[in-house]
């Protein structure tokens, strides 16, 4: 039986170089990412590119983003949006950290979908209630989530108020390193993505796969 093919530094940059070149501005946030002790947390390009395709694939004219880091997936997935509808789509990007959503403002504003991204400063799980709330119910078209692990199941409750049928959401990081597959390895973080896993596999209401793309991609599509 054939499996997922390992990455090396050769393959990757393959990859890299059959895919659509990367434009100028993400590549500026990518590589000055790259210099954070943090960089770990970014998205490959080839991930960005792929979730750009989705939300083109899908019609995507709302989005929600939990997690923003330095705003690369969101522009990424706002290009898409902006390139299909202009000024009318909407990325609300939610994260509760003030200095990242300055620096990933600067990178919009490079990358020309300030516009169309509306951040949202503070607690996910009360700005994913209040969107619903306020009239987002049943009308968001593409979410991505790369926050907090132990949230992850709540994320996954408040998507299924706000997408619409045919509406899809992506978890970041369900592979953990591998540590999901550990049976020695029992912390909140790895716990929560198991849970998650089974939550959304057994779920009737959605389609989903579950991917090796990046750290583990989770794409769940609401009937």
């Amino acid at each position: 039986m054939s499996r997922s093919i390992g990455l090396n530094e050769t393959l990757t940059e393959y990859l890299r170089a059959m895919n659509p070149d990367e434009p100028a501005a993400l590549r500026r946030c990518r590589e000055e990412t790259a210099t954070r002790g943090d960089a770990r947390m970014q998205i490959s390009p080839e991930q960005g590119a792929f979730m750009a395709f989705l939300a083109g694939l899908t019609g995507a004219k709302i989005a929600v983003e939990v997690g923003v880091f330095t705003g690369y997936s969101a522009m990424a997935v706002a290009k898409a949006m902006k390139g299909k509808f202009g000024e009318q789509a909407r990325l609300y990007a939610l994260e509760k950290d003030h200095d990242l959503i300055a620096l990933a403002e600067k990178y919009w504003a490079d990358g020309d979908v300030d516009d169309v991204i509306q951040p949202i400063i503070g607690d996910a799980r009360k700005t994913l209630a209040e969107l619903a709330a306020e009239g987002l119910a049943e009308s968001v078209d593409f979410m991505f989530v790369d926050a907090d692990k132990t949230g992850y199941g709540d994320y996954y409750a408040a998507a299924l108020t706000l997408l619409r049928p045919g509406g899809i959401i992506l978890f970041d990081n369900v592979l953990w390193g591998g540590s999901v597959a550990d049976p020695a390895k029992n912390d909140a973080d790895t716990e929560a993505l198991r849970a998650l896993a089974k939550r959304v596999r057994d779920d009737d209401r959605v389609d989903q796969v579950f991917t090796a793309i990046g750290d583990g991609l989770l794409i769940a599509m609401k009937r």
